[in-house]
């Protein structure tokens, strides 16, 4: 990737690092939205004639490290279908755009939904963006433009990610930048109520992949004190950075026991190439997944996962058939018993469904140091390091406590206050970028403290699936 100069913020030599200085946040200067500064734009949004008013490219932060990445475009409905809409109370989707861990801008967008997810890829090789997802009948969905076409307000914020390095070779994007400056992003909404319409109280944080991750670990982190710090040197705004609802689709989250879950599942699927990982190397990685299960009260997580959410799936799906279409799909997959409009089938009957596992081993912390996961806790000039201590291996004295500020499943274990209290968790059967365990483990966290969970699968379905993105936008206006 072409190598980028850090262009505001940070004293000479320490683009690498954010060091908190200790004193109480401080409301910082400039951060005040100009209600003014917009264009009046007309789109088409699943067949709504839809004109809205466009804010682009606010810098969200008093002292950016790359205020290409640090912006935020908001975009608010004025009309649909020619009647007048009023969103001052509306919910607020803030739909990120990251993919991979990878940097994300919405510096070059030229209306809602257009912000680049940079190095992430949807079904048959074609780029997502603007948190553009792939839907049932194989179409592009934008939940962006989904939400405003449903009368809510729009915040589509950029991210420092993994790749960006300075002309010096300094990397500023890795861990934990991409969660703090949304973090960010979200108390510049939040620090402007009253001037960015909407209700800054039921924010709708929304992502996919690794953006789901993040959108997830936004949702559990709310106020923790452990980013302080970091916002403090971005002069974020003295606000809250406490979300109302998650929406998170198939998350690349809990990287710490990523590998281990992912052998657990697909330990025994071949490569694409009809390769089968090394099955030695494979059940030491899986060696300790059941004990870390039982610590999420999950006990037997084969029957866990098939009973709440891969049979429950394939019965959404072949009830959805006409009768002629559902018997030649059962024909296909005999490996289905179909009674009494259920579908019923056994743990390794799946797998061999699915076929081909996605990822080498291990999946997420790569002996070799390839993975963007492995990217992700660089530092310095350092591209890349380890973050598990599988085979005795030494991390660096700073990978725990980055550890907890990038996972989600830490902030469950505290029970932080100030977390989402209502979640959507999406993610396809067949997807294979990791284990289907981190979608039940985050659900199975979050019903534990109480919260209101709707976590389902969709069959047959890919990464980064949405198929019932409708269905979304009426449970947001259904959540007060």
């Amino acid at each position: 990737m072409k190598r980028r100069t850090v262009i505001m913020g940070l004293a000479a030599g320490s683009a690498a690092t954010l060091a908190g200085t200790g004193a109480a946040l401080a409301a910082p200067r400039g951060l005040v939205f100009d209600k003014t500064a917009y264009t009046t734009l007309t789109t088409t949004i699943d067949g709504k004639a839809v004109t809205y008013r466009f804010w682009k490219n606010i810098v969200y932060v008093a002292n950016p490290v790359d205020a290409a990445y640090q912006s935020l475009n908001v975009s608010v409905p004025v009309t649909i279908d020619g009647k007048a809409v009023d969103a001052t109370d509306a919910p607020i989707l803030f739909s990120n755009s990251v993919g991979g861990y990878m940097p994300s801008s919405v510096a070059t967008a030229t209306g809602v939904g257009g912000a680049a997810m940079t190095g992430a890829t949807g079904a048959g090789g074609v780029a997502s963006g603007g948190n553009a997802m792939l839907g049932a009948g194989g179409e592009m969905v934008s939940n962006a433009k989904l939400a405003l076409a449903a009368g809510y307000v729009v915040v589509e914020p950029g991210a420092r990610g993994r790749t960006l390095v300075t002309s010096g070779g300094v990397y500023y994007g890795t861990a934990p930048a991409a969660i703090v400056d949304l973090k960010a992003a979200v108390r510049y909404v939040r620090a402007n109520r009253g001037r960015i319409p909407g209700d800054v109280d039921r924010i709708v944080s929304s992502g996919t992949s690794a953006g789901g991750a993040l959108s997830a670990l936004l949702g559990a982190s709310g106020d923790s004190p452990l980013y302080d710090k970091y916002l403090r040197t971005l002069g974020a705004a003295d606000a809250s950075d406490a979300v109302f609802a998650v929406a998170a689709y198939c998350p690349i989250a809990d990287l710490e026991h990523a590998d281990m879950a992912y052998e657990w599942v697909w330990g025994k699927n071949k490569l694409s190439t009809g390769a089968l990982v090394d099955q030695t190397v494979s059940r030491k990685v899986a060696a300790g997944f059941p004990a870390y299960q039982k610590s999420w009260g999950i006990t037997d997580t084969e029957s866990h996962l098939l009973k709440t959410y891969l049979q429950p799936a394939a019965t959404r799906y072949l009830a959805s058939l006409s009768a002629s279409a559902r018997g030649a799909y059962l024909a296909k997959n005999t490996f289905i018993t179909w009674k009494n409009g259920q579908a019923t089938f056994t743990w390794a009957n799946w797998l061999t469904h699915v076929g081909a596992r996605k990822k080498t081993l291990p999946a997420f912390d790569a002996f070799d140091l390839s993975t963007g996961e492995n990217n992700l806790f660089g530092t310095g000039t350092t591209k890349a390091r380890h973050f598990t201590t599988y085979g005795g291996r030494t991390i660096a004295a700073d990978i725990p406590a980055k550890l907890d500020l990038m996972n989600p499943m830490h902030f469950l274990r505290e029970g932080t206050t100030s977390r989402a209290r209502h979640w959507w968790i999406r993610v396809g059967t067949n997807d294979s970028d990791t284990s289907p365990t981190i979608v039940a483990n985050l659900a199975a966290g979050l019903r534990r403290l109480g919260d209101d969970v709707s976590a389902l699968m969709y069959w047959d379905a890919g990464h980064g699936a949405n198929e019932d993105a409708a269905d979304l936008m009426t449970w947001i206006a259904r959540r007060k």
